[in-house]
């Protein structure tokens, strides 16, 4: 959600900040209920954070990074705004940004940073961080009225009720299923219900809304409230969950082949995908699967940049028509980066749970490596990294205001690395990323270890080592990735295997594996090209592998085909990851978007 673009959500407000939280009322009655049960419809399942460690590389070092910023986080500022509406003491200064209570989207993030602590202590079992989840739970929960109101003001229940409740229901879902705090489940029960007469009866889109609510996301509701049926076996969540599927408007036309994506809100309908992803999960309707699946492919298709970003200005475009090229020009706002990235990755997942589909793991990785690992780090009095920007000769910055929603979606998209890495099957497991790291699970009731060593994306290589404690048969599936123009090479214990291996596939590799068995991998980096869109085939992004490269202080226009001759891209002597273009007057130098710090750098340049 954005406070600036065109469709500014803070502008309007500021206009239409008229109506009272009390336009909406419904009632509903709870229905017994009975233990919900794993859904048998995926091929494959996700591991816990616990189950995978990260050993070193950026994604490690970014994620610590993360972590350690939001450790920091002052409780006392975090809760202030929501202790000030409950007549409770409230220390610490005001968050500011779009946080306070009269701000743009009051205490609007303060679930996902509950989320994303959650997740982070699963990851890594610190006990600190743990303690301090339940701090923050036990800080919010002491500001619920009795009849459930959880809102931080009558702006945030009025403004955004389906957003903030949203919010605040998976941050606790998090903590109770993450961090091992029990109450947060009973808490988050609790808000659902005292949160209902603020609601709409039905997920509302952006044309219909009323006037009070003109950008809430009442469609993003229903993943959550299927966490909160599985998690309790309560049927009235269940329900609840139905009731906010936006099925007419959005999945049944998608689940047809319709693309109803342009002109809506990038993020949100992405995110909203995931309703429909866990509705699938949770009641078996092919009609979700189907929406999720064109969704995704029309994304790739008409949609993404080749980052993987999509949504300039946070809408996405019509097809066909240029506009991707033309946003080059006209906006720095070509992707909401953390939120984004977050929505992505979760998609991406239950897609790759559903149909065992090496292609989704790429997209999870051109996403991964060429936006969110990119994003600045944030600053300590809530400057956030918003936007990735395509515009020529640009520079990463910061969000204008303190606390945007990316500061929400940042710890839980940069927690989610792991569980974005391996995936588990009924008779072994996936490498879905090549990143230095762990991986615990157990075969046959014995635990078992996956060691990955690599240094990718630097080089493009990676072994994997197994630590066993007996004997056991089972598969080791390495995803083989699309952008592959050389055959990948696969080797056990430094002997080549004649394993089918083609691109946008897993390669699969069963044996009885002994303690100490390895498995080396080299997925061949070439450079590549790719044009913004079809209208504007000369205005191209240079590729490496997984890798968007972007060009320093250049002009944007270079020789026709200086990109596509990999001779005339050479080595940078002496600096990693980069590769200079010998064809231009002034050599360009080319580097991955993810090394960018404050240096101006184009990311599409037209040939000539």
């Amino acid at each position: 959600m954005s406070s600036t673009a065109s469709f500014s959500r803070r502008r309007f407000l500021k206009g239409v900040m008229t109506a009272t939280a009390a336009s909406y009322v419904r009632a509903t009655s709870a229905s017994p209920a009975q233990a919900g049960t794993p859904s048998p419809r995926g091929k494959l399942f996700q591991f816990r954070y616990s189950d995978v460690k990260l050993t070193g590389g950026p994604l490690k070092d970014q994620f610590d990074r993360i972590h350690a910023a939001y450790m920091a986080l002052d409780e006392d500022r975090v809760l202030k705004v929501y202790r000030q509406r409950a007549g409770l003491p409230a220390p610490g200064e005001d968050m500011g940004g779009w946080y306070d209570a009269e701000a743009f989207a009051p205490g609007h993030s303060f679930g996902q940073y509950v989320s994303g602590l959650a997740r982070f202590a699963d990851a890594t079992g610190d006990e600190a961080t743990r303690a301090k989840v339940k701090r923050l739970v036990d800080g919010f929960t002491a500001t619920i009225d009795p009849d459930g109101y959880s809102y931080p003001s009558l702006k945030a229940s009025t403004a955004f009720p389906a957003y903030t409740l949203d919010k605040n229901v998976v941050g606790l879902l998090d903590a109770y299923q993450f961090a091992g705090v029990a109450p947060a489940l009973d808490t988050a029960q609790r808000i659902i219900k005292g949160g209902l007469r603020y609601l709409p009866p039905r997920a509302i889109e952006r044309d219909e809304a009323p006037r009070q609510t003109p950008y809430d996301e009442s469609y993003t509701l229903p993943e959550n409230l299927f966490y909160t049926y599985e998690l309790t076996g309560d049927k009235f969540f269940l329900e609840l969950a139905r009731q906010y599927l936006m099925d007419r408007t959005y999945f049944e036309p998608l689940a047809r082949g319709i693309n109803v994506l342009p002109g809506r809100h990038a993020y949100s309908h992405v995110n909203a995908m995931s309703s429909a992803a866990r509705a699938y999960l949770v009641l078996g309707a092919p009609k979700h699967l189907e929406a999720t699946r064109n969704a995704w492919d029309m994304l790739e298709q008409t949609q993404q940049f080749a980052s993987g970003g999509w949504g300039p200005n946070e809408a996405f475009v019509e097809p066909s028509k240029g506009l991707l090229g033309e946003s080059l020009k006209t906006t720095h706002a070509h992707f909401e980066t953390p939120c984004g990235a977050y929505a992505h990755f979760k998609l991406g997942r239950y897609l790759l749970r559903f149909t065992g589909e090496a292609r989704y793991g790429d997209g999870i990785e051109r996403v991964l490596y060429n936006t969110v690992l990119g994003a600045r780090d944030p600053k300590a009095d809530g400057q956030f990294f918003y936007y990735s920007d395509y515009h020529s000769a640009t520079q990463k910055g910061y969000f204008p205001d303190k606390w945007p929603c990316c500061s929400g979606t940042l710890p839980q998209a940069v927690a989610d690395y792991l569980v974005n890495s391996y995936f588990r099957g009924p008779d072994g497991v996936y490498v879905n990323l090549f990143v230095p790291s762990e991986l615990h699970w157990k075969v046959d009731g014995a635990p078992a270890k996956l060691i990955q060593s690599t240094s990718f994306p630097e080089s493009d290589s990676s072994e994997l080592r197994l630590e066993l404690s007996a004997p056991a048969e089972f598969t080791v599936y390495v995803r083989i990735p699309g952008w592959l123009q050389s055959p990948a090479e696969l080797a056990v214990n430094e002997k080549a295997i004649d394993a089918k291996a083609e691109p946008r596939t897993f390669a699969a590799i069963r044996r009885r594996w002994q303690d100490d068995d390895t498995v080396q991998i080299r997925l061949p980096f070439s450079f590549r090209t790719e044009p913004v869109d079809v209208q504007h085939r000369d205005t191209v992004a240079l590729m490496r592998g997984p890798l968007l490269l972007v060009a320093l202080d250049p002009s944007i226009k270079l020789p026709a085909g200086s990109l596509s001759s990999h001779g005339e891209l050479k080595p940078t002597p002496h600096v990693a990851q980069s590769f200079q273009l010998e064809a231009a007057q002034d050599k360009v130098r080319f580097v991955p978007f993810y090394l960018v710090k404050d240096e101006t750098y184009t990311t599409y340049v037209t040939a000539v």
